[in-house]
């Protein structure tokens, strides 16, 4: 053996004489009904909340879009998929789009959408 090495550790054979033991069936039924009460419980509990909610009011579950939607462009780019943003870019003839990713996709389009509403004012 050089000097500086270390010596192989011996080869250990697996320990035979180890054996899982099985949980007892009370232990099971027991964790399983933790099981329920802290995490089904309360989502049904939470999901009966979020439908009481919901009888209150008339109409639609979702807000409507109000005149902020139509107005700001970022709201709009914000709430879009990228396949949204990638059709739209088609339309207004943004080169290379493909390969943008969300954030520089969305600001050549914001950037697209400012100017032509710069010109449609001007005219």
């Amino acid at each position: 053996m050089k000097e500086g090495e270390r010596p192989d550790p011996p080869d250990r054979a697996p320990d035979s004489s180890r054996q899982l033991h099985p949980l007892p069936k009370g232990l099971v039924e027991l964790y399983g009904l933790l099981a329920v009460l802290f995490v089904l419980v309360p989502e049904w509990m939470a999901a009966g909340a979020m439908r009481g909610f919901g009888e209150g009011r008339g109409g639609s579950e979702l807000p409507l879009r109000t005149m902020a939607w139509q107005r700001i462009p970022e709201l709009r780019l914000a709430t879009m998929t990228m396949v949204e943003l990638r059709q739209l870019a088609r339309q207004r003839w943004i080169w290379g789009y493909a390969s943008l990713n969300r954030d520089r996709l969305s600001a050549r389009l914001l950037k697209r959408l400012k100017r032509q509403a710069g010109k449609a004012k001007s005219l």
